[in-house]
């Protein structure tokens, strides 16, 4: 029987990933072996509520795997999935670091989210960090693939091509120089190779970029407006989780806004976004305006009961106009439908 190690982790793999993450992540969980010298900790885009997430990996994985539990520490050998609804971060505590959740503000609209997991590793274990970029939708990762490279880590991504969902992997490769690019069956594998090994040569007193100290912050225990204009400048963009004014965030890579509250976004995650809250303020226009149709009709059937011709005409109009303006914004939507299909297809 082989014993567990209790031994503080010198090394983590953190990886991420979203659609089509599942088969990704079981693939590559089940390559490493029992007794990797490395923490390995997971976020997957998940909706809030119970996760089978744990229970579907464990069922190929060699090394122990749950949910991450606050405060524990992150020991060599293990695997820490991110629970729903939490992001999961790393923090160095004296001789070892230790697991934190957080209920803090979304990033790229998730909560767990790759950005933060990725952005406290490369803070807690610098060199000693090794990123991984799966499956995915839009470019969550991209960012904290940066920072474990700005502090000396190592990036893995999947191979586009190779990927259910190729723009996550897609972004990541356009703003990081990553040490390698693999289909997934080969990830395991050069995991095992990259850690417990000679790591690249940095600067011993290399001291943290101030935006990834001050993001983590926002993250974990929240941050202020002071500390905000510090590393980010007002925008003239709205936040569309909390309607409060976006800073554009002076860091390298993507282009990204964060508001006071700490919800941080891309640019590409803010434009899905607004198409989005597009669509449903078109949806609701809709609705509203059937719905107004269908009051003014029954309204003029009331007024030609009570015998007043000139107030049921009146309604006629306006249910007229309300018709016709719904039937406007009906091709509007259906416009915007096939447009988007024409895109995608493209």
């Amino acid at each position: 029987m082989i014993e567990l190690t209790t031994v503080p982790a010198d090394e983590a793999i953190v990886i991420g990933t979203s659609t089509g993450g599942l088969h990704a992540l079981q693939t590559v969980i089940a390559g490493l072996p029992l007794g990797l010298p490395a923490a390995v900790l997971i976020v997957m885009h998940t909706a809030e509520g119970e996760s089978l997430l744990p229970a579907l990996l464990a069922r190929v994985a060699r090394m122990p795997l749950r949910h991450a539990r606050d405060g524990e520490p992150v020991l060599a050998g293990r695997i820490l999935v991110a629970p729903p609804g939490q992001h999961l971060m790393v923090e160095r505590t004296g001789a070892g670091c230790r697991a934190v959740l957080t209920r803090g503000p979304k990033e790229n609209y998730c909560r767990p989210a790759i950005d933060v997991l990725f952005r406290s590793a490369a803070a807690a274990y610098g060199p000693r960090a090794t990123g991984v970029v799966l499956t995915g939708q839009l470019d969550d990762g991209t960012m904290g693939l940066l920072s474990i490279k700005t502090c000396g880590g190592r990036a893995v991504v999947q191979l586009p091509e190779d990927a259910v969902a190729p723009s996550m992997p897609a972004s990541a490769l356009q703003h990081v120089d990553v040490d390698k690019v693999l289909r997934l069956p080969e990830i395991a594998g050069a995991l095992t190779q990259m850690v417990g090994g000679a790591v690249p040569a940095v600067p011993a007193a290399t001291p943290t970029p101030e935006w990834i100290q001050l993001e983590n912050r926002y993250a974990g225990k929240g941050s202020d407006m002071d500390s905000l204009a510090r590393i980010a400048t007002p925008s003239t963009f709205t936040c569309p989780e909390c309607q409060g004014t976006l800073w554009e965030v002076r860091s390298p890579g993507l282009k990204r806004y964060r508001c006071h509250t700490g919800h941080a976004l891309t640019e590409q995650t803010l434009a899905s976004l607004q198409d989005r809250l597009v669509e449903d303020a078109l949806s609701s226009a809709l609705r509203a305006l059937h719905e107004k149709e269908k009051l003014l009709r029954q309204m003029a059937e009331d007024a030609v009961q009570a015998g007043q011709a000139k107030a049921a005409l009146d309604h006629v109009q306006q249910a007229a106009e309300a018709q016709r303006s719904a039937e406007v914004l009906h091709r509007l939507i259906t416009a915007r439908h096939v447009a988007d299909g024409a895109l995608e297809s493209a």
